[in-house]
């Protein structure tokens, strides 16, 4: 089958086309699926850049979502035929080949339908972004209807479905964008406040629109000094997420101060810690989606598709930043 693989640590160079055998099924819970688009996203990036979560893993297939069609079933699988359309996100970090393939094999307790209403590529988008909101804005700060969040990045890949689903919850959403073409995009989505932190800071302008209060949550999508500075946008006894690790120097005071819940999200986690129930509940997180996509309350964005042969470039689009929406791969 052709697939792109990852050859050592470096740049997009080391991502290089091949030929290699497929995937066979070991398990009789197991289904193998012919892939037809893979999610490309920013932790794909950084394992090129930074090596792999697990030893000896190389060469590897990078690539956590994927979409495809079900051409084999392992002899107790229960949840899917041949045929069935299906989504998901499953392996790319090194102990299980990614999705920059032609076919893929894995446990159909991981996998769900897809939704009618997307195209693979469309599906082969929403899964990590889609958890990772979902795990930062209900599990961890239980976002309710008529709270408030703010949200940085709104226009990137996490970002623009966060602002959909704290939409859909009923929530009031301030989000950050750098560009008036990233304004408008996100105001399309439903944000009720944006800023262009290039022109203004987003701690006064949040803190304006709260009457001096601050918000409820803050989703924080970008770290360092944005993290820092997070503390200061929301409430006394608010909660702070985080999908980065903070630098050694951040001063907690403020959050200290504040009374804050500071958490984090990591969904990729249960793949790395090998934890099948946790894998589980993101399968569930997965088909809630489903249910708000149908109800069109929830919508990827899809700013290019590019052929397996070009996830070198996919890759390096992403590096250089400034990204509205999700890159993916057709295969």
């Amino acid at each position: 089958m052709r697939a792109i693989l990852m050859t050592d640590v470096g740049p997009a160079e080391m991502l290089q086309p091949a030929e290699i055998d497929e995937p066979a099924i070991t398990t009789p819970t197991q289904i193998k699926v012919n892939l037809k688009a893979a999610g490309v996203n920013p932790v794909d990036t950084k394992l090129r850049n930074r090596g792999l979560s697990f030893d000896d893993a190389l060469p590897a297939i990078l690539g956590c979502d994927g979409a495809g069609v079900v051409v084999e079933t392992g002899e107790k699988v229960s949840r899917f035929s041949r045929g069935d359309h299906v989504w998901f996100c499953h392996g790319g970090l090194g102990a299980a080949p990614g999705n920059y393939a032609e076919y893929t094999v894995l446990d159909e307790k991981e996998a769900e339908m897809k939704p009618t209403r997307l195209s693979f590529e469309q599906a082969a988008a929403l899964p990590l972004v889609s958890i990772t909101a979902w795990e930062a804005l209900f599990d961890r700060a239980d976002l309710k209807s008529s709270q408030t969040v703010l949200i940085h990045a709104g226009a990137g890949g996490v970002g623009h479905i966060a602002v959909q689903l704290a939409r859909a919850a009923g929530a009031k959403v301030c989000t950050t964008v750098s560009t008036d073409q990233k304004a408008g995009f996100v105001k399309r989505l439903g944000a009720d406040k944006v800023i262009n932190y290039r022109d203004s800071d987003f701690v006064d302008e949040v803190l304006q629109w709260t009457h001096g209060d601050g918000v409820d949550m803050v989703l924080d999508t970008v770290g360092d000094d944005t993290f820092q500075r997070s503390m200061s946008a929301a409430r006394v006894y608010g909660h702070v997420n985080t999908l980065l690790e903070p630098s050694s120097n951040v001063d907690w005071k403020v959050a200290r101060n504040r009374n804050l819940c500071i958490s984090f999200t990591l969904m990729l986690t249960p793949m790395l810690m090998n934890l099948p129930e946790a894998r589980r509940r993101q399968g569930k997180i997965l088909h809630r989606c489903a249910k708000l996509i149908t109800d069109f309350k929830l919508k990827p964005t899809v700013s290019d598709v590019l052929p397996l042969a070009e996830a070198a470039t996919a890759h390096r689009m992403i590096e250089q930043g400034h990204a509205q929406g999700k890159i993916v791969l057709s295969i």
